[in-house]
């Protein structure tokens, strides 16, 4: 590319930064939520970046990305029809970095751009691949051109623009090391440079391609304002614009999820043997532009530069495979991708239909499967259990969101008891409407290439059928302890430091299940108090399983972590983690006692009150109804303010902590959120409401004179429980935690009643 023409495709330093300023704007105003992944220096690094392409957005969002993590601008093609006037849009994509895909010595021009710090930016598939059907039936990577109307190949540019700047910026070091100064000078006279030194840097700089993956979830066909707008205001749309308008719209519009995770650095600066160096060092020398090191040919010139061509055209096969196989391993796998190739593989195997419990079971296997694989990229949909929870039972939002679509596609049937899959499910689909006909084909396309996740559906569908309640419920209990180190990491970014800072508890906070060798017949579910964790309890469950008692230390959400993350929580997230331990110990022990200590007690009474299967008695220890601390009237005031302070402005709240003063430092949080303090008062006041529905055995248990919890409390919940068979003790204490401390023979006390539950 001459002089004048690369001054015409210049970056204005001014457009390029409006324009990422405007879109930071308007990023805050859409429904799409990226997400970059990549190891520490991957952009600071790499020069040429690759991804795979399915909206016509996505070829702005890499440039911001890069723009914001380094300040380097970025070069990107565009397609050449749009630089044809010397209009508008023309120069302002000139003005941002653009080029025409098909613009003479674009390569050339690229490679000088790199050696001057730009970055590149390359979508080589060519075009948007909207079914995301990158391998044939040989496993072979290829892409349906719209243009060939065939599949064809992925685009060797990336790779033909590597090597030869690879090989460039090699021969460039040999000829430093030969000492020819002559050289160097020429080529920081042509490539712009103020000397040899600063050539030089440049040509030190790795060559490295970063290939990257693009993965959005969830993918919905549901209409939207942008194309009904247009289609108003037009008077009418295109098949294929209406269909990019209505998938893309609702990217954009809606709650989406856009994960961009890099791939590992390709470098193409080592592909050369010692000769084949001594050859284009020759060269390097000889010829006078990048042009002309791009144009050399293998089928003319001298013999040494036919043998540098051949080589190249040799490694770039390989360059290209190597980084699409990266770019598509990056994928990150998200529930509806495992939901989508699970039925297109029980159709493989001749199924017409399924049962409904058995496709959630296998799912749910699948799942626990990828988990365990650490190869895998994974979108939260299936590693944070509180999204895909319910699975099994067939409630989880993300599994509904997808099968009302496959409905109304036609792909899927549903009944009460299976799903039944439609022959359009399989049925080949014209290329511009598969995304709305058949979203079930994108997804299961899109995870082709991941083997890991395609085996851990096939030990899923062989296991499934044969696995028994037992195994399922270690699995659930597993997602406890998934769950607990997802909220921990979740609640320690810089925000969270100065709190966090000043916690005191050592103790792990993770729930525990303990299964003695043996069968006894009543299992113990444990829950511990507000702001401590399982620890508060944990001695008392391993002397019980000593005893030889199956035992649960249920964690209740918010607990254990951060008091950021119980900040979050109401008492009926809590009520759910005492649910979640009760199913799981329901199927180790033909009858359960549930045991809470203070509002874990309160916790217990509800759950009682809800009369599960299996429950043989409840305890309460130190449960309040009535507390000793008075101020704890205001905590609605204080909470209203805190909330009412969030919403209009950007600060925490007035009060959104306080000090506690605890019993046991080591267990419990040291700043108690205002906002737990007021769902303990939520919780307390429906405690009241549902004692009379307590039917099964039940122990109270409080100290005289608790100095949290009024000993009054005791009293009001014996009289109100509906239980036949009820007792209250009274242990001489001032001390709040009488169970974990054993006073006045609480544990033994608790012990009995669990033994008299086994008749």
């Amino acid at each position: 590319m001459d002089k004048d023409k690369e001054k015409q495709f210049e970056i204005d330093p001014k457009t390029y930064e409006w324009t990422i300023k405007a879109f930071t704007t308007l990023k805050s105003r859409l429904g799409v939520k990226i997400r970059l992944h990549q190891k520490e220096g991957q952009i600071q690094t790499g020069q040429i970046f690759l991804f795979n392409h399915f909206a016509r957005f996505e070829t702005f969002i890499p440039q911001y990305l890069i723009y914001d993590e380094t300040g380097a601008y970025s070069r990107g093609m565009a397609a050449s029809e749009f630089f044809r006037g010397d209009d508008f849009f023309s120069n302002f994509l000139r003005s941002v970095g653009a080029v025409p895909n098909r613009f003479p010595g674009l390569l050339p021009f690229l490679a000088k751009e790199i050696l001057h710090g730009r970055k590149i930016i390359i979508f080589p598939e060519g075009g948007m691949v909207k079914d995301k059907r990158v391998i044939d039936g040989a496993g072979d990577y290829n892409i349906y051109s719209r243009t060939a109307k065939e599949r064809r190949k992925h685009h060797s540019g990336a790779a033909v623009l590597a090597l030869n700047l690879g090989a460039f910026k090699g021969a460039l070091r040999d000829i430093e090391e030969e000492g020819d100064r002559p050289c160097l000078q020429k080529w920081a006279d042509r490539l712009d440079f103020a000397s040899v030194d600063e050539l030089m840097v440049a040509a030190r700089q790795p060559t490295l391609i970063v290939p990257a993956n693009i993965t959005f979830y969830p993918l919905r066909v549901t209409d939207n304002v942008l194309r009904k707008g247009v289609e108003l205001f037009t008077g009418g749309l295109s098949k294929r614009f209406s269909e990019e308008l209505l998938i893309e719209g609702n990217i954009l519009l809606k709650e989406t999820d856009m994960d961009l995770r890099l791939g590992e650095a390709i470098s193409t600066d080592t592909h050369w043997g010692w000769w084949e160096r001594k050859f284009i060092s020759r060269l390097v020398c000889r010829i006078d532009s990048l042009d002309d090191l791009f144009a050399v040919k293998a089928d003319k010139g001298k013999w040494a530069d036919r043998m540098v061509a051949k080589c190249t055209g040799r490694l770039t096969i390989g360059t290209r495979d190597a980084y699409m196989r990266e770019m598509y391993a990056g994928v990150t796998v998200n529930l509806s991708h495992l939901i989508s190739r699970l039925m297109m593989m029980y159709v493989e195997k001749g199924w017409t239909e399924i049962g409904r419990d058995l496709f959630h079971k296998t799912l749910y296997l699948a799942i626990k499967n990828v988990q365990k694989d650490g190869s895998l990229a994974l979108h939260d949909s299936v590693t944070n259990p509180v999204i895909y929870r319910g699975l099994i039972d067939g409630h989880c939002p993300g599994l509904e969101q997808l099968l009302t679509a496959m409905v109304a596609s036609n792909l899927v049937e549903i009944d009460s008891e299976s799903y039944r899959f439609l022959p359009k499910l399989v049925e080949e689909q014209e290329f511009d409407a598969v995304r709305l006909e058949n979203i079930a084909a994108v997804y299961a396309n899109e995870m082709a290439p991941i083997t890991g996740a395609q085996k851990a559906l096939e030990q899923a569908m062989a296991a499934a059928p044969d696995i028994d309640d037992q195994a399922l419920a270690r699995l659930l209990f597993d997602d406890e302890l998934v769950s607990f180190a997802s909220d921990w990491k979740r609640f320690r970014k810089k925000k969270h430091e100065a709190i966090n800072s000043q916690e005191t508890a050592t103790e792990s906070g993770e729930p525990y299940l303990i299964l003695p060798e043996g069968k006894n017949s009543v299992g113990v579910v444990l829950v511990h108090g507000f702001l401590a964790s399982p620890a508060e309890l944990r001695e008392f469950g391993e002397k019980l399983a000593a005893a030889g008692y199956p035992v649960l230390g249920v964690r209740l959400k918010g607990h254990g972590t951060s008091p950021w993350d119980l900040r979050t929580r109401s008492w009926r997230d809590w009520l759910d983690s005492v649910r979640r331990g009760y199913r799981v110990m329901s199927t180790f022990a033909d009858k359960v006692c549930v045991i809470g200590f203070s509002s874990g007690g309160a916790l217990a009474l509800i759950l009682a009150a809800e009369q599960p299967k299996r429950l043989a008695g409840v305890a309460a220890v130190s449960a309040p109804l009535k507390f000793r601390n008075k101020n704890l009237i205001f905590v609605p005031l204080v909470h209203g303010a805190n909330v009412l302070t969030r919403w209009m402005s950007t600060y925490e709240g007035v009060f959104p902590f306080r000090v506690n003063d605890s019993e046991h430092p080591q267990i419990n949080y040291r700043n108690i959120p205002i906002r737990g303090l007021f769902e303990v008062r939520r919780m307390v006041e429906e405690l009241k409401n549902r004692l009379p529905n307590v039917q099964a055995p039940a122990l109270i248990i409080q100290g005289t004179d608790d100095h949290v919890v009024d000993r009054k409390s005791a009293d009001l919940i014996h009289g109100k429980l509906g239980s036949r068979s009820k007792a209250l003790f009274m242990v001489e204490a001032a001390r709040h935690g009488i169970l974990n401390e054993d006073i006045g023979g609480t544990q033994d006390k608790l012990t009995s009643f669990i033994a008299s539950l086994k008749t």
